[in-house]
């Protein structure tokens, strides 16, 4: 699906939605090459709410740069298949594989400030969110990119980071799990 056909189609379950679909899909508009790292100004980027067979536990990875605990996710280097993008980032980060899809596609928007790091000028990141269920081993691999790799309990995110994005990712999840299939 081309991105602002998935932009468009992503329906508000959350207050913050609306307001967050808007900025983005101006962002996607005004710039073409919105894929690209290189964008300067801020870039697309995609990650995932990975949650165990259980679907009480939460994959979450401490990054390294930013020291601190969030669901792995990265650049999608000018790939328009996000999905693809946010499943390879969660296989670099933690080597699992073994996901399957649920949830509203996307699952969320985000789009939130990174810091300079060396030559790169601060930025944002248009971040689209995806939410899938292991179904596979669930023994993780701490890539170069993190500190630590972990389960998180769903109902104690904040133990781990009282981000509001990550916050409103739970606050979605508890609304859609208890309809998913198994």
């Amino acid at each position: 699906m081309p991105l602002l056909e998935l932009l468009q189609s992503c329906e508000p379950t959350h207050p913050d939605d609306p307001a967050i679909r808007e900025r983005f899909i101006r962002f996607v508009k005004a710039h073409p090459d919105c894929l690209e790292r290189s964008l300067q100004v801020g870039h697309v980027t995609a990650s995932a709410w990975v949650v165990d067979s259980t679907r009480s536990m939460v994959l979450l990875v401490h990054h390294r740069k930013l020291d601190r605990w969030l669901q792995p996710g990265g650049h999608v280097d000018g790939c328009a298949e996000t999905e693809l993008s946010a499943r390879r980032e969660v296989l670099e980060e933690t080597g699992l594989s073994d996901l399957v899809r649920c949830g509203p596609l996307p699952f969320d928007l985000d789009i939130h400030p990174i810091p300079g790091h060396g030559t790169t000028p601060a930025h944002h990141h248009y971040d689209i969110r995806y939410a899938f269920r292991l179904t596979g081993d669930q023994s993780l691999v701490v890539s170069e990119e993190s500190h630590e790799v972990a389960w998180a309990p769903i109902d104690r995110l904040e133990d781990y980071d009282p981000d509001p994005s990550l916050l409103r990712m739970r606050t979605k999840w508890l609304a859609v799990a208890p309809g998913l299939p198994d």
